[in-house]
């Protein structure tokens, strides 16, 4: 991912197995990472039982909220691909109880479509 596109909030996939030990002492036993997605610090972790959302925050990182969303929690959620002037798409969540969605963007370089199967492979069990 290069800097620009981290500035810019575009997401970029990064490899899922680094995870599995990086995130151990949050994951549920028996619990898997399946495909991870950086936002420069931030990270977007869909794992076989709920999705994570990490937020680093200050200036060093130092801190982090794992924000927790099991799959059942997802009420709806919408795709907006890019065009021809804007290259970049977006994914809404709406969780239950909440007003506002979960909004996060995808440059070009990776597939919208992908995320939302992966999204779609669990909240519509």
């Amino acid at each position: 991912m290069g800097l620009l596109d981290g500035m810019l909030g575009n997401a970029s996939k990064v490899d899922a197995a680094k995870f599995e030990t990086e995130f151990t002492q949050i994951l549920a036993p028996g619990e898997k990472v399946e495909h991870v997605y950086q936002l420069i610090r931030d990270y977007f972790v869909f794992t076989d039982k709920r999705l994570v959302l990490v937020d680093k925050q200050g200036i060093t990182g130092s801190k982090v909220e794992y924000h927790s969303l099991p799959y059942k929690s997802i009420t709806h959620f919408s795709v907006e691909t890019g065009g021809t002037f804007d290259l970049d798409a977006e994914l809404k969540i709406w969780i239950s109880g909440t007003a506002a969605p979960v909004q996060k963007q995808f440059n070009k370089k990776l597939s919208i479509y992908e995320v939302q199967s992966v999204l779609a492979s669990y909240v519509l069990k």
